[in-house]
């Protein structure tokens, strides 16, 4: 079976949650890590800095570089991957991870915070992909992986928080035509998307979800297994996906997915967001959608 042994990731804001759980997951197969993010010193908050991210990398078997970059600085990212070019020699996966979340109406979204997710999730993502396309065009299996969700444009997605459903299918959008752009030359982008909602520190303290309950969701293992499965593929026949995590596992064969949680046993797990009726209708899983 293929690994990701000896590969080397270049992950936007993997200093916790989904990011880190994808970083720590490849680690265990030996890969070599880029963790281009802000935070140097502990959030008041949210735990986990680039270098606690870099010791549990290590740790699970896999080199780790940390780099303090705000994907919002082009300069700052071209030196983040100049960085990672030079500690490993080339990079064959971009995983579009960072991302800024506000889950407010229009009047109640200020411009300040509008303009954070579109700096973020649309301008960043595209940044990031276009800064390590070069390199990524000289592996012998690229792939750009974006935390993004299927473009599914109904109405309903837009009409709790217009601004960050935005900002969030730009991520999507980056999928879509870059697959296309780039198909020739072998390099596979994707987006990956959870079926329901993940357990991150980072939602926890999100504008609009402060009254969700913790117990309904799922731990960030689950993304990270999906992404590893992806990331393995062929880069030349898997491209132009959007994926949902719980059925990239199904397909890849397992069935007991019980081990992502939640602990109590038969709870009903809370749908995520922009996640397509279709797929809630064909899902093995007890899903509750919120719209």
């Amino acid at each position: 079976m293929a690994t990701l042994s000896g590969k080397t990731l270049f992950i936007s804001g993997g200093s916790r949650g989904i990011g880190l759980a994808i970083a720590v997951r490849a680690a265990e197969e030996g890969a070599n890590v880029v963790i281009a993010a802000k935070t140097a010193e502990p959030h008041p908050k949210l735990p986990g800095t680039i270098y606690t991210a870099a010791r549990e990398i290590e740790a699970a078997g896999g080199a780790a570089l940390p780099v303090i970059c705000d994907i919002r600085d082009d300069a700052q990212v071209q030196a983040a991957v100049s960085q990672a070019v030079e500690r490993f020699g080339g990079i064959d996966i971009c995983i579009n991870n960072a991302s800024a979340i506000s889950l407010t109406g229009t009047l109640q979204t200020d411009m300040k915070r509008y303009d954070l997710m579109n700096e973020i999730n649309a301008r960043g993502t595209f940044l990031c992909s276009k800064l390590t396309l070069p390199y990524l065009l000289e592996s012998g299996n690229p792939h750009i992986l974006n935390l993004a969700p299927p473009l599914d444009l109904s109405p309903k997605w837009f009409a709790r928080h217009t601004a960050y459903s935005i900002a969030k299918y730009s991520m999507s959008l980056c999928t879509l035509g870059m697959a296309a752009e780039f198909a020739v030359q072998g390099v596979a982008v994707n987006s990956l998307w959870p079926l329901t909602a993940i357990d991150t520190a980072a939602v926890r303290f999100a504008p609009g979800l402060e009254k969700m309950a913790m117990s309904n969701r799922r731990s960030p293992q689950i993304m990270a297994d999906a992404a590893h499965v992806i990331l393995t593929r062929p880069s030349r026949s898997c491209t132009g996906n959007f994926f949902i995590d719980e059925e990239v596992l199904r397909e890849h064969g397992v069935t007991d997915l019980s081990v992502y949680g939640p602990a109590e046993v038969g709870a009903e797990l809370a749908g995520d967001f922009f996640v397509p009726d279709e797929v809630f209708a064909r899902s093995l899983t007890r899903v509750k959608s919120e719209y």
